[in-house]
């Protein structure tokens, strides 16, 4: 399943993996309905949840003991870097004040 997230805003839309965007949907409060919305009165309490979540997740992360590259063991990749585009649209649909909406 993939998840597409947009807005009225200045900023292109966001394709995502489901298991990732529901992973980020929960951090932000939301239920991980799709598709659903946020309302713009509910951006920055959303956009702060997520930030918080996903420090705590790469938390985890360095918490974890290193990988060994010659054993052919993949490092996941931090949860910030795939969340930065959402974060970013968030941000951009805050500053105009629209609402962001995912199917």
């Amino acid at each position: 399943m993939l998840v597409k997230f947009k807005t009225t805003a200045p900023y292109p839309e966001i394709t995502m993996f489901g298991d990732v965007a529901l992973k980020l949907l929960e951090m932000m409060g939301r239920r991980g309905k799709v598709p659903s919305a946020i309302s713009a009165e509910d951006i920055p309490q959303a956009l702060q949840s997520l930030r918080d979540g996903i420090a705590a997740a790469d938390a985890a992360l360095e918490d974890q003991p290193p990988h060994d590259e010659e054993e052919g063991d993949e490092r996941p990749v931090p949860l910030h870097n795939r969340a930065l585009p959402l974060i970013e649209l968030l941000e951009a649909a805050q500053e105009e004040g629209v609402p962001v909406m995912w199917e």
